[in-house]
């Protein structure tokens, strides 16, 4: 027996069917018992996973898809986004982007690359594997506050 269920869906990699993905997430987040909050921050994480593969995979001659994949456990979501275009280099990517790194008064955010930074501050856990074309991997648990599991608790006597 399997101790997960498992929903797939495939998107052509275009900007009118990112909404599709948000909407399969909310619904399959509202069945395992997410609260409104939770729900936003992963239709955010997933939309995010998904606009970087439409706009960054594949170039104007090639057409693909975006695969989005769903593992649904007791205590947490799954979200697999993959695509077969272009890849990149995550952690080049990485050091270049976030609204906390190289601030200036004419750019206080950088243009592009804020998704991965959202991704990592929405979701409990990220991996990306971009050998032929990228895989985003996303984990979200259920009734676990962002951040708890990762930071050591104080305790005061």
């Amino acid at each position: 027996m399997q101790a997960f269920d498992y929903i797939e869906v495939k998107v052509p990699a275009k900007p009118q069917y990112v909404g599709v993905a948000r909407l399969a997430i909310s619904g399959l987040a509202s069945r395992l018992g997410f609260t409104y909050d939770e729900i936003e921050d992963l239709k955010i994480a997933a939309s995010e996973a998904v606009t970087n593969a439409v706009q960054h995979a594949y170039n104007d001659e090639k057409v693909g898809e975006v695969i989005l994949g769903c593992a649904l456990y007791e205590d947490r979501l799954e979200i697999v986004v993959t695509d077969h275009g272009r890849s990149f280099d995550f952690e080049e990517t990485k050091k270049k982007i976030g609204p906390y790194q190289d601030w200036n008064e004419e750019s206080p955010l950088r243009e592009g690359g804020l998704g991965l930074y959202l991704m990592e501050a929405l979701m409990d856990e990220v991996k990306i594997d971009h050998g032929e074309g990228v895989i985003v991997f996303m984990t979200k648990y259920l009734g676990r506050e962002r951040g708890e599991g990762h930071v050591k608790p104080t305790v005061f006597s």
